[in-house]
C-alpha cells in the first residue's frame, strides 16, 4: 500500500506550509481577477431578503441541522430563495472597495461565485442563474432545467433531481492566488465550507431540507455552467427543497 506521504494531496499540504523563520509558501506571479463576476446582458431578477425568516434560536439550529435527501413537490418562495442566497454571500458592510459578507474570506477576496439551478421556485422561471453579490440580484443565464443533468453528473445522486433549487459554488482561482500563491487553494476550499454551512443553517431555520454534495464529475458540471475548469471551476453543490416526510 502506498505511503500517505506519497499522495498528491499530502504533498500539496506539505509544500504549502508556512514555517517560522523560513520562506513563505511558494507565491508565483499571478495576475489578479476582477473582484466580482457579472453577466451584463442577462435578464435580471432583483432579490429581497427577509431576516425574520431566520428568527430561530441558534443553538437549536446547530443541534437540529441534518442532511436531508427527500424533497416534496411544493415550491420554494422567492423570499426563501433570496434568504438562502443572502445567508451564503449577502453583503453586510463595506470597507473601502471590499464588500464584507455573511461568510468570512481570506483577505476579503471572496473568490467564490454562486450559481443556482432553479427547478421549483414560485414566480421564477426554471433554469440557471448567477448571483450578482453587489447588486443582490440574479442573472438568468439559461432556461434549460438542470436537475436531472446535475444528478447524473453527481454520480447518479438522484435526490438532486428532486430538489427545488441546487446551489453551485465555483472558484475564480486567481482572485485569491494572485495574493496567496499556492497556499491560496487552502483558503478557497475553506471559503466554500463557510458559504455552504451558512446556507445549510439558513435552510434549517426556515424548515427546509438541504444536503451538500462534493462528489461529481468536475468537467461535466463545469460544462453545464459554461466554465472552463481552469480559470473558474465548480467546487461544491447543495440541494434545497421542501421536506418530504
Amino acid at each position: 500500500m502506498p505511503e500517505l506521504t506519497a499522495a498528491l494531496g499530502h504533498r500539496y499540504w506539505a509544500e504549502t506550509k508556512l514555517e517560522r523563520g523560513g520562506r513563505e509558501a511558494r507565491r508565483p506571479l499571478i495576475e489578479p481577477a476582477a473582484a466580482g463576476k457579472s453577466y451584463p446582458q442577462a435578464r435580471k431578477v432583483p432579490l429581497l431578503h427577509d431576516l425574520d425568516l431566520l428568527d430561530k434560536p441558534f443553538g437549536h439550529l446547530l443541534r437540529e441541522r441534518r442532511s436531508h435527501r427527500r424533497y416534496g413537490e411544493e415550491l420554494l418562495t422567492g423570499r426563501e430563495l433570496a434568504m438562502l442566497l443572502w445567508a451564503a454571500q449577502g453583503v453586510t458592510a463595506r470597507a473601502g472597495s471590499a464588500l464584507l459578507r455573511t461568510a468570512p474570506s481570506a483577505g476579503a477576496l471572496h473568490p467564490l461565485e454562486t450559481y443556482v439551478a432553479v427547478e421549483k421556485v414560485d414566480q421564477l422561471e426554471r433554469g440557471l442563474y448567477h448571483l450578482d453579490v453587489g447588486r443582490f440580484e440574479l442573472s438568468w443565464l439559461s432556461g434549460a432545467p438542470l436537475g436531472r443533468e446535475l444528478a447524473h453528473a453527481a454520480l447518479e445522486q438522484s435526490f438532486l433531481a428532486q430538489a427545488a433549487a441546487i446551489f453551485l459554488w465555483s472558484a475564480l482561482f486567481r482572485r485569491n492566488m494572485a495574493k496567496y500563491g499556492h497556499r491560496g487553494l487552502r483558503y478557497i476550499l475553506l471559503d466554500a465550507g463557510h458559504l455552504c454551512q451558512n446556507l445549510l443553517l439558513a435552510a434549517q431555520a426556515m424548515g427546509l431540507a438541504a444536503c451538500p454534495v462534493a462528489a461529481f464529475y468536475d468537467d461535466e458540471v463545469n460544462d453545464l455552467l459554461g466554465l472552463d475548469g481552469d480559470e473558474e471551476a465548480v467546487l461544491y453543490l447543495a440541494a434545497v427543497g421542501r421536506r418530504k416526510e
